[in-house]
């Protein structure tokens, strides 16, 4: 993280946070918490001594007291993720650390106490009704969508789970995208962009492996190595019912949650699209767009 261009102010108050916070983070860490014992009397304070944490760390003494009085050392990612251990860090305060020691952080995991977000984020996609949300996960799996998401996207659940797939894939809803040829590159290089922050992952590879099995349109665009940033992106349909429809796709992340996904659609000031989309929720208009749809 810290790069040749840091000034010596910047570095100083860097190292001088690394230090306030290390040593917060270990007074707040009991030894019985570390499985130590706690000292008795002779501990003048709650948390771990400094020595505690270098044994426990399995780092020398003199080095962790060196990193811990912000000292400019050499550290290294197997090292920190030791003290991060020992400190019980959460994930956020891991990339923290790892900031404040000067290198690039880990990517970003949900902490335990954030994985089960799930009402929330139905509450959140609902309230975007009448118009289409989902949510998906690091590789694309669908997890949840909306009401206006099955109606005008096409998303259901005898189609491929995987939005990457299924938009190659699905005939309906490449029937109902314009311009579909226009959109793949770009949606290929935005999911090859996500890929590229967890290169080692299989779940990635086992998507692109299956999309080459059944799909030559996206090897042709997968071999042009494309990257572009997950953001937003233009969609004009052609429904059966109401005819055309634009809207913007904006892929949103929730930093509690950075392993999904939020794709809310926005409808453009073209089309009458959000007096279409209103039409379709209602009763009358969920009547006319029952599944199966001819594409």
């Amino acid at each position: 993280m810290a790069t040749v261009f840091e000034s010596a102010g910047a570095k100083q108050h860097r190292l001088g946070e690394l230090r306030e916070f290390l040593m917060s983070r270990r007074a707040r860490v009991s030894p019985a918490e570390a499985g130590l014992p706690d000292g008795g009397a002779r501990r003048r304070t709650p948390g771990l001594r400094r020595e505690e944490v270098a044994v426990l760390a399995g780092v020398g003494v003199s080095w962790y007291q060196w990193l811990e009085q912000g000292r400019d050392i050499t550290v290294s990612s197997q090292v920190l993720d030791s003290v991060a251990r020992v400190l019980r860090l959460s994930p956020a305060e891991r990339r923290h650390l790892y900031v404040l020691a000067g290198l690039n952080p880990p990517a970003l995991e949900a902490a335990p106490e954030d994985r089960d977000m799930c009402d929330g984020l139905r509450r959140l996609i609902d309230a975007w009704m009448p118009f289409p949300a989902h949510i998906m996960d690091r590789y694309w799996n669908t997890v949840m969508y909306n009401d206006a998401a099955a109606i005008v996207l096409g998303m259901r659940p005898e189609i491929s789970q995987n939005c990457m797939i299924a938009f190659f894939t699905d005939p309906l809803h490449r029937a109902r995208v314009s311009h579909w040829e226009e959109l793949a590159p770009k949606v290929v290089a935005q999911y090859r962009s996500a890929c590229s922050e967890y290169e080692d992952d299989g779940g990635f590879r086992a998507v692109v492996d299956e999309l080459k099995e059944c799909s030559q349109e996206f090897v042709e665009l997968w071999e042009r190595r494309d990257v572009l940033p997950g953001g937003q992106n233009r969609k004009e349909m052609e429904h059966p019912v109401v005819g055309t429809l634009v809207v913007e796709s904006t892929q949103l992340r929730v930093p509690a949650r950075p392993d999904l996904v939020i794709v809310m659609h926005t409808p453009l000031p073209e089309a009458d699209t959000a007096e279409k989309l209103e039409w379709l929720v209602s009763p009358e208009g969920r009547r006319g767009a029952m599944y199966p749809l001819a594409g």
